[in-house]
C-alpha cells in the first residue's frame, strides 16, 4: 500500500479547495503518510494567487511538502508570478502528475 499522496486542487470553489488543503496540511503535520504533493490546476490557481486563507494553507504546506501550479494555466490567467512569490513551484504539471502516479502516489482530486 502506498503512503504517498498526490492532491490535485482543480476547483474554483473555495470551500472545496480549503477541504483539500486542510487534509493535505494535516497529513503532513501529523505524519499520517510519508509524502504529499499538492498540484493546483485550472480555476484553483486564481484562488491560490489571491485568497488570503488559501495562501496561508500554501505557506503551511510548503514547509513540509511540494506545491505546484500548472504554468500553462497560470500564465493564461496572469498569476504565475504571484504564485511563485508564495512558494508555489510554477511548472508544466502533466509530467509531474504522471510521474507521481507511476511512483505510487495515490491521487485525490478536489
Amino acid at each position: 500500500m502506498s503512503s504517498k499522496l498526490l492532491v490535485i486542487i482543480g476547483t474554483g470553489d473555495k470551500e472545496k479547495a480549503v477541504a483539500g488543503l486542510m487534509y493535505s496540511r494535516n497529513v503532513l503535520k501529523n505524519e499520517w503518510l510519508d509524502d504529499v504533493k499538492v498540484v493546483f490546476f485550472g480555476p484553483s490557481e486564481k484562488l491560490a494567487a489571491f485568497d488570503p486563507e488559501i495562501k496561508w494553507f500554501i505557506k503551511e504546506i510548503a514547509t513540509r511538502g511540494a506545491i505546484f501550479a500548472c504554468k500553462a494555466v497560470s500564465d493564461k490567467l496572469g498569476v504565475s508570478e504571484s504564485l511563485g512569490k508564495i512558494g508555489v513551484k510554477v511548472e508544466y504539471v502533466g509530467t509531474i502528475v504522471s510521474n507521481a502516479i507511476k511512483e505510487g502516489y495515490l491521487p485525490m482530486v478536489w
